[in-house]
This record gives C-alpha cells, structure tokens and sequence, in this order.
C-alpha cells in the first residue's frame, strides 16, 4: 500500500502511481526491451518532478532504491511487500495483487511480465474501484522475438479488457494490438521513443571511450548490444565488417561484452577474419552522448529489435545507418538512409551496406544529417514527455 497522501507546494493532494516493472535492478540499458522501459520511464518520472509520486515493484529482481537515474524531487518507493507479480494466475493470487493496487491513483504495467497485474484490474477493478490502469508495450523478449505465442495473444486479449489505454512504441506494435490482440483503436496509443537528440550533436573527444582511442584517419563503425546477448549477430557483424578498407574499425559497445564467454566468441570471430587489431570491445558508455559522435557509420545486426535508443541516438549524432528492416527501423531514418536498410533474410546484404556506405565517401555526411534532424523532429525526449503528460493526465482527470 501507498504511504499517507502527501502534497505539493500548492497544497493539492500529489497523486499516487503505481509502476508495475518486468525489471527495475541495476544496469537498466543492458536488459533489453525490459530495461527500455523502465529507461523511459525514469526519464518520465524525472520529468514530472514532485507533480506525482511513485511506487516502483518489479518481476524480476528487487528495485534498487535511490537509483542514481532518478532525480532527486522525485518521490520514489519501493514497496517490499507487493505480491510477486510472476506465478500461476489464480483467483487468489490475482486478488491479491488487486488488494495491493488499492489506494493508488494511477497503475502503470510495463510488458509480458506485468500482465498478471493487469488481469487482476479487469477482474476486480470495478469491484475493488481500483485506479485507471494503463498498459505500456515496447517490444518482446528472445522467447516472442520470431512469432507471438498463441497462449499469451489469449491472455492479453482478456487482461487488457479495462484497460483505459495501452501505449506501443512503434508502428508495428500498434498494428499488433489491433489486429492480433483486438484491442479497440481508442484504446492504443503510439508514442514514438524520445531521447535528448540536440545533446548528440557536435565533435566529441577522440579518448571518450575507455580503453580505445580514435586516431587520426581512422574511421569508426559503431554498434552496441544491449539485452540478451546473441553470439550469431555478433559474428555476422563481424564477418560484414571484415572486408572493409584498413582503416576502417568496429568499436562494440556494451556492458556485457568484456571478459567472458561472450568476448570469447567476439574475439575467435575477429581472429577468423583476421581483423583482431581493428575489433574494439570498450564496454559501456555511461553518457552514450558523450560518444556516438566518434562513428561514422552505426550498424544494427539484431534480426528482432523493434526500435532501439542507440538507432536513434545515432541519428541524433547525424550518422547512416546499416540495419536490417525490422521493428520500425526502417520507418524511423530518413529518407535516404533507406537504401541500407536491408531483409533479414538475406544476412549478408548487411556486409553489402557496410561496404556501399564506405564507398560513397562524403554522400554519408548528408544521410547522416537527414537522420539527424528526422530524429529531431520526430524522436525529441520533449514531444514524448508531452505525449505521456496528457495521456496520464487524462486518467488521473487532473493536469500534471
């Protein structure tokens, strides 16, 4: 249960949210569409200040009270004693997580993980006269990432029946949540990922990167991983990158990616393509704005993302982009970066547009400046917060 209203300098009561998280523990932008969310939503909570407060649960593993990403003026719990929100979904365990709803404001789920706690809300909801809840989509795991299973489409169907919305962050799950989950068209909300696009531009310093230092003439293609690590897409971005000029290098960033089985595979693939001196594995970058700059070419292996923040970071910074067309990455760049984006079933069209990039020379600079201010027309952290503002004020039946 939430803590005893509090209230703003205004003297109004500050509504209470509930945040159901499939994970909300440490390295958040290493845990795939999981940790997306909850990245967007620390960016949300930030921006609405001491205008709401928060109480954070999670699927997997405990919240980490006080994370650092969170502004102070934010308030921010972490209830110990909410039901677990993963388990067999009774009657009893289902009333339970209804019971633990009560006396909040606002319920925000976040993926597959939470969708317990959103059939607890369509089959107690009225009963109970629990808060609106709203539903947030962004993708799937490794387990739906080839094709939905049935089981869960049923399940969602049902669970989101009172819902008051379900957010998706792509065309492609808003076109899933018509037709394959029958959600009404008033009910789903698209709402593109926003970053901090302007703070993306400009020279960045050729030693921001740990461990590896751009030298003069050199020439960077950069990608990270994030979430599950897949072996396959790192060898495939490998054996794409290999045939490139000399001073072409493949900078991989992620936290997950030193020592280990994983830098293991990276680096018996780059000594199978001979290109071991040019593969830099630097780990994470806690400010990615600080180094996106330093690529000049951004490539995406993944054959099952939806949209990634780096992909967009990347325009931000006025890079092209070598991707496979899936998830909304295709209809995210720009105009001209089109050509680059390729089938997933044919792997090796990515090493071809690697290589084309490379050879148009200059051309790259005007693709990555259209992707530049495509994202930040269309993929700014402001129209986002905005767009989630009015949604979540709509709910509440209050401004926020």
């Amino acid at each position: 249960m939430p803590n005893d209203e509090s209230a703003n300098k205004s003297g109004h009561s500050v509504p209470k949210v509930l945040h159901c998280h499939a994970y909300f523990g440490p390295q958040l932008g290493t845990q795939g569409v999981a940790g997306q969310a909850a990245l967007k939503s620390v960016q949300l909570i930030n921006a609405f200040g001491a205008r709401l407060s928060h109480s954070i649960v999670s699927a997997r593993g405990a919240a980490i009270e006080g994370r650092s990403e969170i502004q102070s003026l934010s308030s921010v719990a972490y209830p110990s004693d909410f039901p677990s929100l993963s388990g067999w979904p009774t009657l009893g365990r289902l009333l339970a997580l209804a019971k633990a709803m009560q006396g909040y404001d606002l319920i925000l789920t976040y993926g597959w993980e939470a969708m317990d706690a959103a059939m607890a809300h369509t089959v107690f909801g009225q009963s109970m006269g629990l808060a609106p809840l709203i539903h947030h989509e962004n993708g799937f795991g490794p387990e739906e990432s080839g094709k939905l299973k049935a089981s869960r489409n049923w399940y969602r169907r049902i669970a989101l029946g009172r819902a008051h919305g379900l957010v998706v962050s792509s065309e492609r799950l808003e076109a899933v949540a018509l037709q394959t989950w029958y959600q009404p068209i008033g009910r789903v909300r698209h709402i593109n990922h926003g970053i901090k696009a302007r703070n993306f531009s400009g020279k960045r310093r050729p030693d921001a990167l740990r461990r590896v230092v751009k030298h003069e003439g050199e020439k960077w293609i950069g990608a990270q991983v994030d979430g599950a690590i897949d072996p396959a897409a790192l060898k495939l971005l490998i054996a794409s990158f290999a045939p490139l000029p000399q001073d072409w290098h493949l900078v991989i960033l992620g936290e997950g990616l030193s020592g280990g089985a994983v830098e293991e595979i990276v680096r018996e693939a780059a000594a199978q393509f001979d290109v071991s001196h040019r593969v830099h594995l630097p780990g994470g970058s806690p400010d990615p704005a600080k180094v996106m700059g330093l690529f000049d070419i951004f490539a995406e292996a993944s054959t099952d993302a939806q949209m990634p923040d780096a992909v967009l970071q990347a325009m931000a910074a006025g890079l092209p982009i070598a991707s496979f067309d899936v998830g909304d990455i295709a209809a995210s760049t720009a105009a001209s970066n089109a050509p680059f984006i390729v089938d997933p079933a044919q792997p090796s069209l990515l090493g071809v547009s690697l290589d084309e990039l490379v050879e148009i020379g200059d051309r790259r600079a005007i693709i990555g400046e259209e992707n530049r201010q495509h994202a930040q027309s269309n993929f700014d952290e402001k129209a986002m917060i905005d767009s989630y503002r009015r949604l979540y004020a709509n709910a509440l039946g209050r401004e926020i």
